[in-house]
């Protein structure tokens, strides 16, 4: 009767590990498709700006150096970081291409907090 008790204790252990098992199965494939298979397709664009970069282009470095490309060459990147002053990067340094500075105030509307900011004094000044 011993050995019975013993048998099926081994298979419910048998059980549980199977469960673990496919629990950690289950976890690593969450994993990829949470943080390896995003950084893959940034990565994969980060790359496909960093080949279809010309001069004139604005660019942002990993870094975080705003500059202008001056010359492209093999692996490397001439950029104009202040008027007059180029550095020489490796092209795997680009991070993004930015808009122009002006190209990003034309695009963003001025906010409109004045107006929300005399509602409310007037508000007050009703109430008091």
């Amino acid at each position: 009767m011993g050995n019975m008790i013993l048998a099926a204790s081994s298979s419910k252990s048998g059980g549980g590990s199977y469960l673990f098992l496919v629990a950690i199965v289950v976890l690593f494939g969450l994993l990829y498709f949470v943080t390896i298979r995003p950084q893959r397709r940034r990565q994969a664009a980060a790359q496909q700006t960093q080949r279809e970069i010309v001069p004139g282009t604005r660019v942002r470095t990993t870094a975080g150096m705003y500059a202008t490309v001056t010359s492209v060459e093999d692996q490397d990147v001439v950029l104009e970081v202040a008027p007059g002053v180029e550095v020489r990067f490796l092209r795997r340094a680009i991070l993004d291409v930015v808009p122009e500075p002006m190209e990003m105030e034309a695009e963003d509307p001025e906010p409109e907090h004045s107006e929300t900011l005399d509602e409310t004094e007037d508000d007050a000044a009703k109430g008091g």
